[in-house]
């Protein structure tokens, strides 16, 4: 017979694993199609609508959790203030730019649901540490002179943000690249700064480096065979 103790544990260690099946198919379901039901996200997860309800009051509830965590895991990757340090503000800007890039660019249709409303609030307190080095950035680049001085720091960092926003949806709706992509959203970002494209190109980062095949990838079929002893014929 159960001990008390048992018979309480289950329902809680159930109840978690279906929360998480919930938000695995929801980022699934919503980067195949943003407009993915209640009803689809919780077939995907082997549950019914109605338990969706026992962890999520409404599909928005649902989503602002998968946005919100996405969020933050993206922010986390963003180059800290420490990385920025000794960089030139151009360069700052497109550092962050390629970092943020990288992060979306193989969850274009889930990253475009979490900029529009009703979940850009919950997506906005998680990016405002990188929002300070955006804006950072900006007043570096108006103090001297490289990034145009016609707005203040604040009004130019939200504009690189819509630039980068405005690049998501571009390649989203377009099928865009990622190479092509991570090189529109530096041009992007600067080109709202008054940084003409040719100069912003040079501070566009290296793209990473591709992995060196291993040895044995590289040796020639032959190389690994053992060496004949035979003698050689006369």
């Amino acid at each position: 017979m159960p001990t008390p103790a048992a018979s309480t544990r289950a329902p809680r260690r159930d109840a978690t694993e279906n929360r998480a099946a919930l938000l695995e198919a929801a980022k699934t379901e919503l980067q195949r199609d943003p407009d993915a039901s209640l009803e689809t996200i919780a077939a995907a997860a082997g549950l019914s609508r109605r338990a969706v309800y026992g962890h999520f009051p409404s599909r928005d509830d649902l989503v602002r959790e998968v946005v919100t965590i996405g969020a933050a895991r993206i922010a986390a990757a963003m180059p800290t203030t420490g990385d920025l340090v000794d960089v030139p503000p151009a360069a700052r800007i497109a550092a962050i730019a390629v970092a943020l890039w990288a992060e979306v660019s193989h969850v274009r249709s889930m990253a475009a649901v979490a900029v529009r409303e009703p979940f850009i609030q919950s997506v906005a307190a998680e990016f405002a540490p990188v929002r300070a080095r955006v804006r950072e950035a900006c007043a570096l680049g108006i103090a001297d002179g490289t990034m145009r001085d016609d707005v203040s720091p604040d009004a130019l960092g939200r504009l690189v943000e819509d630039a980068c926003i405005a690049v998501l949806d571009e390649a989203t709706r377009s099928g865009t690249s990622d190479a092509a992509g991570r090189r529109m959203v530096v041009l992007s970002a600067l080109g709202v700064t008054g940084i003409d494209w040719r100069t912003a190109l040079l501070s566009e980062p290296a793209p990473p480096a591709a992995a060196s095949p291993t040895p044995s990838a590289t040796a020639s079929p032959t190389s690994s065979s053992p060496t004949s002893t035979e003698e050689p014929s006369a």
